[in-house]
């Protein structure tokens, strides 16, 4: 029985008898890819293991047909849609994983446990960079940047008190685990998750909230609150203004502040837009969105499309 055990043991460390790669992973993966900020679902697929020392590109490449540059690390086109210029403007492939986006080549990039990878094509001329998406919720709560599960901890406006309960609850409900509420203005370590919750009047103090003040060149949201508070101005892919709400608008988005991981916001115009931000932190609710704003409770996907965006979705166009 022993002389078993130790054949059996040789036959893993050389992953041969049949293996492959190596020994599939008991936990799977998620993959989405999409154009104009997640508007367009271009494919969809969810995988119950991953083979030994899967990468993001061989994911992508499993079951899509992708054209590479750069020596085969970095994609320029996936089912015929390629990265370059649109109607004079830059468009590209950005990938993020559990809801970060990837700071390294698809091809160097290990895949991980339960990470959920999205592919989207969009317009980069309004934000270079868009550091964190609200669209893999519940990640990056549940299994954390690269497979790394870190400390979460949600902080309260002193008028939000009830809302950030149910923030909490919610995130819970997903398979998070919450380490604890606390106030805005708590100084934040480099490795936290934190989820701001409160009017934009009370979460503007944090550093990371001015940033989204700054419009998506900073901060990689399509929205712009108002210093007051009293309204929230929605952009459109090219960073103008499209739309402004009023009273009882609602905004849940996420953005990085330097070093630290993302800080994520739950916030409105008034109470009864942070109320509606908070109900909204539901998968079904955020997925394949890049940010959402809240108009009588109903989401709003950000950014906005231009019309030449709308045309294509209607006419089922692939520039």
């Amino acid at each position: 029985m022993k002389r078993v055990a130790v054949l059996v043991a040789l036959c893993l460390v050389v992953a041969g008898c049949g293996l492959g790669a190596g020994e599939p992973t008991p936990a799977g993966t998620e993959l989405t890819v999409s154009r104009n900020f997640g508007a367009d679902e271009l494919g969809h697929d969810t995988s119950k293991t991953i083979p030994g020392g899967e990468t993001v590109m061989r994911q992508l490449q499993r079951q899509f047909t992708v054209e590479t540059r750069y020596g085969g690390g970095f994609v320029q086109e996936i089912d015929g849609v390629a990265g370059g210029r649109r109607s004079g403007r830059p468009v590209d492939w950005f990938y993020y994983v559990n809801g970060i986006e990837a700071s390294e080549g698809a091809a160097s990039r290990k895949l991980e446990p339960g990470d959920r990878v999205w592919w989207d094509h969009h317009d980069w001329g309004a934000a270079m960079r868009i550091p964190a998406v609200v669209g893999s919720y519940p990640e990056p709560f549940v299994s954390g940047p690269a497979g790394k599960k870190i400390p979460i901890r949600v902080e309260c406006a002193t008028s939000a008190r009830e809302q950030c309960r149910e923030v909490r609850e919610r995130l819970e409900d997903a398979g998070a685990k919450v380490g604890g509420i606390g106030t805005l203005g708590t100084r934040a370590g480099p490795e936290v998750l934190r989820v701001l919750v409160g009017t934009w009047s009370e979460v503007r103090v944090d550093p990371a909230a001015r940033r989204i003040e700054a419009g998506p060149k900073v901060s990689g949201v399509f929205a712009r609150p108002a210093g007051s508070g009293r309204s929230l101005e929605l952009l459109d892919s090219r960073g103008r203004p499209a739309r402004t709400l009023g009273a009882g608008a609602g905004l849940v988005a996420a953005t990085q502040f330097v070093d630290q991981q993302p800080t994520w916001f739950v916030t409105g115009t008034d109470e009864i837009g942070v109320s509606s931000a908070a109900a909204a932190l539901v998968e079904a609710r955020l997925k394949d969105h890049f940010a959402v704003a809240l108009e009588n409770g109903r989401e709003v996907p950000l950014p906005l499309p231009t019309p030449a965006e709308v045309e294509d979705a209607v006419s089922g166009t692939r520039p």
